[in-house]
């Protein structure tokens, strides 16, 4: 049984679904204790219980501690299995989060899973889901992963209610990654609004395409209505793409909010973009953390990121419990880095 401190580094819910997840991949049995007990509100919140429930229907696992509020959980996965899994977040809790963590069991499922998530697409503290689709999932199927992504409804805090479909199809190996230097001839990105005007998402796209345009970049952004979502909302997500190619590629967003202006939404995710790609780095501190379980099952793999954060070192501490890789650091906190694994 393989023991696992809960409060390690940023001590959040990212330890539990990466474990859960290398947990079901591997086959290994683990007992958790201290989960999120630095928070504000300790414990499994819905979306971390959504996770872990998700990743037990999909590793017949069984499973002790699997409830809100608890701080600990042993979690003894089985055989993984194919086909449909639905999950309800009942929240804004982010969707994104949880297909992330499913995905890596999912492609060594014997079949395609098919998931249906009910959750928020676009909220904070979590990747949009336009993020995972244009940014994360570029880079894994580098690797070889195939997950067909759908937005069908969009859900923003706090009502959530939005809806993801994905179809992951297994992969017999993974590929090693191998990718420092970051190249850009153009930067993309979607300004989305549900139940505002629309004037709002068209302030948002403007106000990042000058500040991009005057750093000397061009620019295509597409301005997305949602009339399905619940609630009203609106955001913006960039990425970087280079002569067509999936990889490397960085990202960054940024969400509306009551009060705060279109044009602070541009100009926020278009100043955190251009930071990264200052940077020169081929991955950004989100996919950096995102990449580790993959690299630590593929092996031979060495990128660079454009700042290490403790989410990072969290992956690290999970990945190396659950397998036989060894991950070596170049780096410090906030500061570039390449990490490499054997």
């Amino acid at each position: 049984m393989i023991e696992i401190d809960g409060s390690f580094q940023e001590g959040g819910g990212a330890l539990l679904r990466v474990s859960t997840a290398l947990s079901a991949l591997t086959g290994k049995a683990f007992h958790m204790e201290n989960i999120r007990v630095g928070r504000p509100k300790p414990g499994m919140m819905m979306q971390h219980f959504s996770a872990a429930q998700a990743i037990a229907d999909l590793s017949n696992a069984q499973v002790n501690g699997l409830e809100l509020g608890s701080t600990q959980i042993t979690f003894i996965p089985g055989q993984l299995r194919g086909g449909k899994i639905d999950v309800d977040v009942q929240t804004a809790g982010s969707s994104s989060l949880i297909l992330q963590a499913m995905i890596i069991p999912a492609i060594f499922a014997p079949e395609a899973v098919e998931i249906e998530i009910r959750g928020g697409t676009d909220v904070r503290w979590a990747p949009s889901v336009d993020y995972l689709g244009h940014v994360t999932l570029s880079i894994l199927q580098s690797m070889g992963v195939s997950v067909k992504l759908e937005v069908l409804s969009r859900g923003y805090y706090p009502r959530g209610g939005g809806l993801i479909q994905a179809i992951i199809k297994p992969v017999g190996k993974l590929k090693p990654l191998n990718i420092h230097e970051l190249e850009v001839d153009l930067i993309k990105g979607i300004s989305h609004f549900n139940r505002l005007p629309r004037h709002v998402a068209v302030r948002q796209a403007d106000s990042a395409e000058k500040i991009l345009r005057s750093a000397g970049h061009d620019v295509e952004i597409e301005v997305e209505s949602d009339s399905d979502g619940l609630g009203p909302g609106s955001g913006l997500v960039l990425w970087s793409e280079f002569k067509g190619k999936s990889i490397p590629r960085v990202g960054a967003s940024s969400l509306g909010k009551p009060g705060k202006p279109a044009e602070v939404v541009g100009r926020e995710a278009a100043t955190e973009i251009l930071s990264c790609i200052s940077r020169g780095a081929a991955l950004d501190q989100y996919t950096g953390d995102q990449i580790i379980p993959y690299m630590a099952i593929s092996g031979s793999s060495s990128v660079k990121i454009a700042r290490l954060t403790k989410h990072t070192l969290t992956n690290i501490y999970a990945a190396e419990k659950f397998t036989d890789s060894h991950f070596h650091v170049d780096g410090s906190l906030g500061e570039v880095t390449v990490i490499e694994v054997e």
